[in-house]
């Protein structure tokens, strides 16, 4: 039987998770839970892609590409999405979700993500999306908003 971790406060663990993240202007923070784990005893593949979709929706709010689609009918839409694997996550700890864009197109921009570990010390994985503006009643790709590639330009300034 393996012994019972025992972790800090959440803010103390989530200060350290943040340490690894310090080029990703959009954070967030959140507790792996015990319903995450498959039988292999850590938190099953599928759920990093999740991590990533959580990271991905507050960003896309922080440059208001959340609520475009309700006004013009533009907005984002996932075109791929990938990750690698680098330390496997287990109940329980602590993690930080980071998400920036590296990499910005007329109609795209391509977002990077990280998830950081409490228990393991470093970053757990880190992922990529390519993102397509798309227009929604036409069901077409669009030009991506001249404001939303200045918010994101603004977002990921130093």
């Amino acid at each position: 039987m393996t012994e019972a971790r025992t972790l800090p406060q959440p803010a103390e663990a989530y200060a350290v998770c943040r340490g690894y993240l310090e080029q990703y202007p959009v954070v967030f923070n959140q507790p792996v839970s015990w319903g995450e784990m498959d039988a292999f005893g850590h938190v099953n593949n599928i759920v990093y892609f999740r991590y990533f979709e959580s990271a991905r929706i507050a960003y896309f709010q922080r440059i208001g590409f959340s609520d475009k689609i309700n006004r013009s009918k533009i907005g984002p839409i996932l075109a791929e999405t990938k990750c690698r694997f680098r330390a496997a996550l287990t109940f329980p700890d602590f993690i930080t979700i980071g998400a920036r864009v590296t990499d910005i197109q007329a109609d795209r921009f391509l977002m990077q993500y990280a998830v950081a570990s409490y228990c393991t010390g470093g970053i757990a994985a880190e992922g990529s999306g390519l993102v397509v503006s798309y227009n929604y009643e036409t069901s077409t790709k669009a030009a991506l908003p001249t404001k939303i590639a200045q918010n994101i330009r603004d977002l990921e300034s130093p």
